[in-house]
């Protein structure tokens, strides 16, 4: 059975620092891409970050870029997106999901595989 597993998410001031985790099982970690999305209540969900499992290639949305790093532990079958610099805005449920290799990018459509996400709130 396929589980992607978020956790991490909390309440925390502006600026301030969180870092999520998603746990990977029942699939072949190395043959999938892993992302970050994010959905605030209003909005619609947009990617944050993804990593490739087989190389390492990271990318960022624009709104993240300086401020959060997505890594990878390939033996722990397990992503990482450290949140700094954090600000009211960056206010959503985050999700990690998971994308068939060659795939790397953003687009949500080209994820399989979801978790059921984790709550992150910055207050001002």
């Amino acid at each position: 059975e396929v589980q992607l597993v978020e956790s991490g998410g909390g309440l925390v001031q502006a600026g301030g620092s969180l870092r999520l985790s998603c746990a990977a099982s029942g699939f072949t970690f190395d043959d999938y891409a892993i992302g970050w999305f994010r959905h605030a209540p209003g909005k619609e969900r947009e990617g944050v970050s993804c990593i490739s499992s087989s190389d390492g290639s990271t990318y960022y949305a624009d709104s993240v870029k300086g401020r959060f790093t997505i890594s990878s532990d390939n033996a722990k079958n397990t992503v990482y997106l450290q949140m700094n610099s954090l600000k009211p805005e960056d206010t959503a449920v985050y999700y990690c999901a998971a994308a068939p290799a060659p795939y790397y990018g953003l687009s949500l459509y080209e994820y399989d595989y979801w978790g059921q996400g984790t709550q992150v709130t910055v207050s001002s």
